[in-house]
């Protein structure tokens, strides 16, 4: 009798343009007959999102606007590719809880990812988190979601992947094993950088990560730190742990990715080199593990591995993770939105790298005294657009 055949596990990736999306379809490559794309969105890039399409062959490729959905009709139809091609947001959430979709790889930037990660988790998916955003924003009501669809969540952040690495399977053991989990952050460019000088910094010196190859608008949230304040934040929906049972230490060399520390005192250790495939595959294969086409840790070549505290002169934003935690609900939302307006700000020129802070603190400030109720989705949508609201006003007030 022969072998029975085991179907390939069909994905949807959710920003298939930026560096995760890239760096999935990737590790897909490398395991033909495993991995099928069922579909891919993308923001911005069409000519790339063709290209993804006439080599992977989805069923749909969803984009945000009519407009670049005609301009990929174009480019498909001249490559002769089927691919369905559809536009909006709404046909974003269709394609995160379409039924020939068994995985979902949720790797859309900032807020506007909330929505169909949430139709992934109702759906009961296996949703492979990298937009950190959909917990930072939805928190209680985006676990809830994953609770009652079924759905099963995978961290692809890499030190969130790393924690969920080192933990058993059996989630209802972390609270009693766990005494705190460390996250471990590199420090970005302007670790060493004297604070004063932080006023000059121009955009281009904030994207350039040491270690990592990463999209604009995160480059400048791990150069501000406030990737790690969003990190903290999703760390404590994730694994459940109040905010005083997650800290952050600072590691140049990006080779541990995070540890826990049990209990008992022992620490629990995931390490690899910076690539992002890693977590991934991990993601795409649990709880199996594939290749994942990243280079293989030499310890004989590592000359140290070093941690030092985190200095909250340098990267004050990181103190807001645990100031809106212990905040009503939806002040991480606020955050959340004012740092999206923020980035955005800096990355235009309109404000300088250090008045990223101003405009986060400010805004959270200003919208403490009237979050509203926050217990559906469309309540977090409407709190996300009137926080953007104070933001660009406060941007606007500090813009040079």
């Amino acid at each position: 009798m022969s072998a029975e055949v085991t179907p390939a596990q069909r994905i949807a990736i959710l920003g298939s343009t930026g560096s995760i999306g890239t760096s999935t379809l990737d590790v897909v490559a490398r395991h033909p007959g495993r991995f099928e794309i069922a579909g891919l969105s993308a923001y911005q890039r069409v000519d790339l999102l063709a290209e993804q399409c006439a080599r992977f062959r989805p069923r749909v490729a969803v984009v945000p606007t009519e407009e670049r959905a005609r301009d990929l009709r174009g480019r498909l139809a001249q490559a002769g590719v089927a691919t369905e091609v559809r536009a909006g947001a709404a046909a974003l959430s269709e394609l995160a809880a379409a039924d020939d979709v068994d995985a979902v790889m949720a790797a859309i930037v900032g807020a506007a990812g909330l929505a169909p990660c949430m139709a992934a988790a109702s759906a009961g998916k296996r949703l492979l988190l990298a937009n950190k955003e959909a917990l930072v924003v939805g928190g209680a009501l985006f676990m809830r979601a994953v609770e009652q669809g079924g759905a099963l969540l995978l961290p692809i952040d890499s030190e969130h992947s790393a924690i969920f690495q080192c933990l058993p399977e059996d989630r209802d053991t972390w609270s009693r094993r766990i005494d705190h989990i460390v996250l471990t952050a590199s420090g970005g460019p302007f670790r060493t950088r004297d604070p004063a000088t932080f006023v000059d910094v121009t955009p281009e010196q904030a994207v350039a990560h040491p270690n990592w190859v990463m999209g604009r608008k995160i480059s400048v949230d791990s150069a501000t730190m406030m990737n790690k304040a969003l990190e903290v934040i999703e760390a404590r929906w994730l694994f459940g742990l109040e905010p005083d049972r997650i800290r952050v230490v600072i590691h140049p060399q990006s080779i541990v990715h995070s540890m826990v520390v049990c209990r008992d005192a022992s620490v629990l250790a995931q390490l690899g080199t910076p690539d992002m495939r890693v977590p991934i595959a991990y993601g795409l294969a649990y709880p199996e593990r594939v290749e994942s086409g990243a280079s293989r840790l030499d310890f004989e070549q590592l000359a140290s591995l070093s941690f030092e505290p985190v200095d909250l002169r340098r990267f004050p934003g990181l103190q807001l993770a645990w100031d809106t935690l212990r905040a009503p609900v939806g002040t991480t939302a606020v955050l959340n939105a004012a740092n999206e307006e923020a980035v955005a700000a800096f990355l235009d020129r309109r404000i300088g790298f250090a008045a990223i802070h101003e405009v986060n603190a400010r805004t959270v400030d200003e919208m403490l005294g009237r979050l509203g109720d926050v217990a559906t989705l469309d309540e977090l949508i409407d709190l996300d657009r009137r926080a953007r609201d104070v933001a660009r006003r406060v941007a606007e007030g500090l813009a040079r």
